[in-house]
Formats: C-alpha cells, sequence, structure tokens
C-alpha cells in the first residue's frame, strides 16, 4: 500500500498508516516533507524548539530533523510500540522524501478527507518548513 502525505493533516495521516500497519499492511509513505501541521506557524515552531531544547546534548529524547524521520516517528506514537504487536507494525512502516524509483510507477492512495485545502482556517505549516526551523534540510 503507498499512501500520498502531500497536503495531508499529519495526525490523520499517521492513525490511518497506525490503522493499516496493525492490520498487517506494509505501508509506503511517499512525500513525507509536503505533510501539513495545522495551527498558527508561530506556535507550531515554539513547540517543536521547545522540544528540541529540553534536553542535554547527546541525551535522550531525540528529535529528528529530517521530514522522512519525523513523520515516521509520529507514526509510531500512534502504535503501540511497546508490545511486540506494535514492534512488529511498525517494521511495515517506510516513509520517503519524494518519490523513490522502486515506486514512482505505482498509484498511491489519496488521503481526501484529510486534505488541507478542506481546513477551515489557513494556517498551517509544512513538515518541511518545520524541519528547516529546527536546524534540518
Amino acid at each position: 500500500m503507498i499512501v500520498e502525505a502531500k497536503d495531508a493533516i499529519l495526525g490523520r495521516l499517521s492513525s490511518f498508516v497506525a490503522k493499516q500497519a496493525l492490520l498487517g499492511n506494509k505501508v509506503h509513505v511517499i512525500n513525507c516533507e509536503e505533510c501539513v501541521v495545522s495551527g498558527k506557524k508561530q506556535a507550531i515552531l515554539g513547540v517543536y524548539k521547545t522540544k528540541l531544547h529540553r534536553k542535554a546534548p547527546g541525551k535522550a529524547p531525540f528529535f529528528y530533523k529530517k521530514p522522512d524521520l519525523l513523520v515516521k516517528r509520529t507514526i509510531r506514537g500512534m502504535l503501540p510500540f511497546k508490545m511486540a504487536r506494535g514492534r512488529e507494525a511498525f517494521k511495515n512502516v517506510k516513509c520517503y522524501v519524494g518519490i523513490p524509483d522502486n515506486l514512482i510507477n505505482e498509484k498511491p492512495i489519496v488521503m481526501e478527507n484529510s486534505e488541507a485545502k478542506k481546513l477551515q482556517s489557513t494556517d498551517y505549516i509544512k513538515v518541511r518548513d518545520i524541519c528547516r526551523a529546527v536546524g534540518g534540510k
């Protein structure tokens, strides 16, 4: 199963992918950098910067600065990762920036109910911009 993350809300996308992984499907999430987080930009960036500076350097919790790893970590939060069932489901999830060469001819599933165009307000920020703001690429 291939899921297109472009203009999908991060939380809704993550819960859908987690549910599919728990059902036993192998899920590939493409275009992770185009996923959006709804809310005011400054408030969202403040939350992520607070998470980043909460720790001592070199100690946990680690914060991912790449869009694909950030989305994958969000999906992990939707799974019962401390149980064997959740760990096995998490192995079936792969996230990519852009579209990899081996999946270019496949038709992805587009999340219709969670597009950024259907948001009530225009306040949202893309995962790519969050990662750039905290020092990633």
